[in-house]
């Protein structure tokens, strides 16, 4: 009963979200909102991310306003870009979906704003897959905070994704074990024109289009400074 109540909940959270389809302007705005809350969290001073973590970072993928809602049953669904360091800076987006639920009681709803970092290779390749579960084919741990601390946990040894999150709604954090990590290749074909691997475009092979710029300029700023000043 209860897998068919969240059921019910998911797709009813979905059909207002995914179902409605993207064009190539709510595209280049989700690039433009993952741009903005780089910028704002980076920008938090001692309340960022740590700069050890900063020059570990394979990948960053950010996810503007994650939706969770929650009437017994839980439900999240976000949509949003990931970018990784190549061997000449920083890769063209490519598009990723999560989506995940939640058993518990439980009222309200929730818009987060969510950056995941891969700090290892084995991150970086979570994030070219075609799907993932968080907590079950990666793991994935809370990411400390502080721009000049450092991480006082074994994320170098164990954690293969640091999440941080801003939490905007009724809800004070957000749990991502149990959310699943997919390709988009809907948006990203959109976006680009044409399909294009994810790995040929996370290696760098393909040039970052003019609406992207701008996003990887600022990742570029905050984690390639960090690699040149260790």
């Amino acid at each position: 009963m209860k897998k068919a109540i969240a059921s019910i909940c998911f797709s009813f959270l979905l059909t207002s979200t995914a179902f409605a389809g993207s064009t190539k302007d709510d595209l280049q705005a989700r690039i433009d909102a993952a741009r903005t809350v780089l910028d704002q969290i980076m920008a938090a001073n001692d309340a960022t991310v740590p700069s050890d973590i900063l020059r570990s970072a394979t990948c960053v993928a950010v996810v503007p306003s994650m939706k969770k809602g929650a009437f017994f049953i839980g439900a999240q669904y976000g949509q949003g870009v990931v970018t990784c360091r190549t061997g000449h800076g920083w890769s063209a987006p490519v598009f990723i979906r999560m989506e995940g639920g939640s058993f518990g009681l439980q009222f309200g709803g929730q818009a987060t704003d969510l950056i995941l970092i891969a700090v290892n290779d084995r991150g970086m390749q979570d994030l070219l897959k075609d799907k993932f579960k968080i907590g079950g084919d990666a793991s994935a741990a809370a990411g400390p905070v502080g721009r000049a601390g450092t991480a006082s946990t074994d994320w170098k040894m164990s954690a293969e994704l640091l999440s941080y999150s801003r939490a905007k709604g009724l809800f004070a954090g957000i749990d991502l074990d149990g959310t699943s990590v997919s390709q988009n290749k809907e948006d990203t074909e959109l976006y680009y024109g044409a399909p294009e691997d994810f790995n040929k475009v996370l290696g760098g092979n393909v040039p970052v289009p003019a609406g992207a710029v701008a996003f990887v300029r600022d990742v570029a700023q905050n984690f390639v400074a960090a690699k040149a000043n260790h």
